[in-house]
């Protein structure tokens, strides 16, 4: 009976060893088939190496941002107005000033009879001008004072008397040889430069970027009280043909030219300020 106290402990602890190599063995063959499914699942380096790499797609380049054109410095234009048909070109220098300048031409061409006197008369426009356009509220509307550089306008006339023609001259009637018959120039003239002030609407180079515009303009220009001249030549007689006389040295005939002469300047001498009025159309670039 004393053995079996003794042969329990053996058996179970022999028992127990058997149970633990088992559960060891066991766990050594999961891992062993965890290592093996990973060997199998995970690509080696040199099977990284060897699959094709897609390549990615080439990024169009972006296009070049287009350039803002710049500011238009230049206008060039034409007009008619009452200094002629012209031409007129203008530099902006700020946003709301620009210098302009021009020039104006005009002929025109009649004949008419003053104190039995034969005119054959001609109105000759001639003028450079140059303003500075101001353009208060950065719009259409601008002020613009200049000068008349240039200013040729004038009326000429030749004269002539058929001969055995009466005349006046001061209120002294003459009559023109027949040998010799009057003749002669006579001239309407303004100062040569003349201040110039024109209001309107328009702009050589409209800040809007358009590209063609049109003007119109009013304004006066201080000219002066015009000037007349009178020339004569050849032989005046008295009326009735008593004394003939040279009509260019004779201080009696002369005296008369001048007495005409002041009286045509006296008719005119109001005239001091010559109206402008304009319209024009201008490109620019």
């Amino acid at each position: 009976m004393r053995k079996f106290p003794v042969l329990i402990p053996a058996v179970l602890l022999s028992a127990a060893l058997v149970s633990f190599a088992s559960a060891s063995c066991f766990a050594q063959e999961n891992a062993a088939q965890l290592s093996a499914a990973n060997m199998t699942a995970s690509p080696t380096a040199d099977t990284l190496f060897s699959l094709p790499v897609a390549e990615p797609d080439p990024v169009p380049p972006s296009p070049a941002p287009a350039r803002a054109e710049g500011p238009r410095k230049i206008g060039v234009g034409a007009k008619i107005s009452l200094l002629g048909i012209g031409g007129e070109a203008a530099v902006a220098l700020t946003k709301r000033i620009n210098v302009r300048g021009g020039f104006n031409f005009f002929n025109y061409s009649d004949t008419f009879n003053k104190d039995g006197i034969n005119y054959g008369g001609q109105l000759a426009f001639r003028s450079a001008e140059a303003h500075l356009d101001l353009f208060p509220f950065a719009g259409a509307f601008h002020v613009s004072p200049g000068l008349l550089l240039y200013n040729d306008n004038h009326i000429s006339a030749s004269a002539s008397v058929p001969g055995g023609q009466v005349f006046t001259l001061g209120g002294t009637s003459y009559i023109s040889s027949a040998a010799n018959p009057v003749a002669g120039a006579a001239k309407l003239g303004f100062n040569k430069v003349a201040p110039s002030i024109l209001v309107g609407f328009g702009n050589l180079i409209p800040r809007n970027r358009r590209r063609f515009s049109l003007s119109t303009e009013i304004g006066v220009a201080y000219t002066g009280a015009p000037k007349a001249s009178l020339a004569l030549t050849g032989t005046a007689c008295s009326n009735p043909a008593v004394i003939c006389v040279n009509a260019a040295t004779d201080p009696t005939v002369q005296a008369n030219v001048q007495s005409e002469v002041a009286k045509v300047n006296h008719d005119v001498s109001a005239v001091k300020i010559y109206p402008l009025a304009s319209v024009g159309f201008a490109v620019n670039f």
